[in-house]
């Protein structure tokens, strides 16, 4: 029982521990999704430059072979971006294949135009000029291209056609000519991979879409636009599988790359926002509609554009959504102001009692207030005795020592004293005294200065005992690393710290107490100084120990 009982706690932890990591990808996703974003005037820049440098092509291309070529780079580029540009890029390759009377160049024109006219929506045009084309003058390498316009066009058919039987036949000749691509692809291409995983998912085997897809990718080295294309499908297969974090994820690498790639035509940011909005998500979803919306605008793809009007209903929902967000948000903030606006009241209250009462505490505080100028009496007379027993020192070193040592003992001791009346008082004050008298009694000015006082007392005593301790300790150090103080007759924090070495007291916390300062400040610097030392740094320390000596 205690067995299964643990197992079923490893089990718990072990798909948290999975939801986690999943949740912490899509969390990255998403955020490199707002950085993309954010650059899209600047990847759109990238793109026109690209445009710029390919009509340079077109322009520089003096044969007519050449420019064709040429213009199929620019219609490269073209595709997917804007349809209208597409368009009469392929009328110009037209028009330079007739001249050439080049068979071959004369069907590729064609079947480019043909691709664009897809794209616009232009279903019926595009399949006439398909069957213009003479397909035994298509060399080998055209047949793919040839297949997957003949695929893409029936495909869109099929998924518009209004009543079952039509789009059943539709979906038939999407089938065949899906094989057809397949028969003349090579399977390492990405073209095969797409096609297959695509007829993977359409026959009910998505788990093996996923595991060949993602395998290719792996193995290739993928621009961002095939990259966006193979997310995309993935995502597909995802979806038939209902893994939807998977799709998810899918879709905003699909997303990214179709950005960062500057394509104005594509599926993924859409599918992203609908399902954004699904989880209630309302503000991104419309954010990246939107998106979709203006490059669907810009490019002129009909089909596109088409696709998005069926999903209006959707998007005027994410709209009125937000705006009721936004209504709800504004009604509980001015319920949040009200309720501050009371706070506020009863605080005015509460500070006018307190008021009164810190009236009644005046007396108390002066009291406390006497003790300390008591206090601080008798630390001054305590620092005269100190000045008193300093002069009365015997010139050997070890007694110089010890003498020292209990002379900062009773000094810290006298200190750390007036310090309790000062925390008594402001205990006192704590009980219900105004803020301005509270001040007044937990000022450490006193202190402050007798410490002051104290430490000028403790340098001109240490330097009055070891004269030469400063050139002794910079004789250790490396000569541009020398230890100097402000002024003569006074040490500066660092030669304290290690007159305070010299003296026995080597331990950062007592040196911490001693000078005010955190342990972290006075361990930081003796790394700092022990960095500068002449020789082995570990031995600085104790060659200070031994300054002063005799045998020094």
């Amino acid at each position: 029982m205690r067995k299964n009982f643990l197992l079923i706690i490893l089990i718990t932890i072990f798909h948290f521990t999975i939801l986690q990591a999943k949740d912490s990808r899509i969390d990255s996703l998403l955020f490199q999704l707002n950085e993309v974003i954010a650059k899209r005037p600047q990847y759109l820049k990238e793109k026109e430059n690209r445009l710029q440098e390919r009509y340079k092509e077109v322009d520089h291309s003096k044969e007519m072979n050449a420019q064709f070529d040429a213009l199929t780079h620019l219609l490269e580029e073209y595709n997917s971006f804007n349809t209208d540009s597409a368009y009469n890029i392929t009328l110009k390759q037209s028009e330079i294949a007739n001249q050439l009377n080049d068979i071959v160049l004369i069907e590729n024109a064609r079947l480019n135009r043909a691709n664009v006219l897809v794209a616009t929506g232009m279903y019926h045009e595009a399949l006439q000029l398909l069957d213009s084309v003479k397909f035994p003058n298509l060399p080998v390498y055209l047949y793919p291209f040839y297949y997957h316009i003949k695929r893409t066009v029936y495909g869109y058919m099929s998924d518009f056609a209004a009543f079952e039987p039509e789009k059943k036949y539709y979906q038939k000749l999407t089938n065949q000519y899906r094989d057809s691509i397949m028969s003349v692809h090579i399977p390492e291409i990405l073209s095969y991979a797409i096609t297959h995983a695509d007829w993977l998912n359409v026959n009910g085997q998505p788990e093996k879409a996923v595991a060949e897809l993602t395998a290719f990718m792996d193995n290739n080295e993928l621009s961002e636009h095939e990259k966006a294309i193979c997310a995309w499908t993935l995502a597909e297969s995802y979806a038939k599988l209902g893994d939807k974090q998977k799709e998810k994820e899918q879709l905003l690498i699909a997303s990214i790359s179709d950005l960062k790639s500057s394509v104005r035509e594509y599926i993924s940011l859409r599918q992203l926002a609908m399902m954004l909005y699904e989880e209630g998500d309302l503000e991104k979803a419309y954010e990246l509609m939107s998106i979709a919306v203006e490059d669907a605008s810009k490019s002129n793809a009909r089909q596109r554009i088409v696709e998005i009007n069926d999903y209006y209903p959707q998007i005027n929902g994410i709209y009125i959504d937000t705006i009721k967000r936004q209504k709800k948000d504004l009604e509980r903030t001015i319920v949040a102001i009200a309720i501050l606006g009371l706070v506020l009241v009863i605080l005015i209250v509460l500070m006018f009692i307190q008021m009164r009462k810190i009236s009644r505490a005046r007396k108390e505080i002066e009291s406390a207030y006497q003790q300390l100028n008591q206090a601080n009496d008798e630390l001054k007379a305590t620092n005269e005795k100190l000045i008193l027993a300093k002069n009365s020192i015997a010139e050997n070193s070890e007694l110089k020592e010890v003498y020292i040592g209990k002379y900062m003992d009773q000094c810290l001791a006298y200190i750390e004293k007036l310090d309790n009346y000062r925390k008594q008082i402001s205990r006192l004050i704590n009980t219900g005294k105004t803020e301005e008298i509270k001040k007044l009694v937990k000022t450490d000015s006193y202190i402050a200065e007798e410490l002051k006082l104290f430490y000028k007392q403790f340098d001109s005593t240490f330097l009055n005992l070891f004269p030469s301790f400063v050139e002794d300790l910079n004789d250790l150090l490396l000569p541009e690393e020398a230890l100097q103080p402000k002024k003569d007759g006074s040490l500066n924090t660092e030669l304290r710290i290690y007159a305070l070495i010299r003296l026995g007291i080597t331990d950062s916390n007592q040196i911490a107490k001693f000078l005010q300062y955190s342990l972290t400040t006075i361990y930081n610097y003796r790394v700092k100084v022990r960095n500068k030392a002449l020789g082995d740094r570990n031995k600085l320390e104790d060659e200070v120990m031994k300054i002063g000596r005799k045998e020094h």
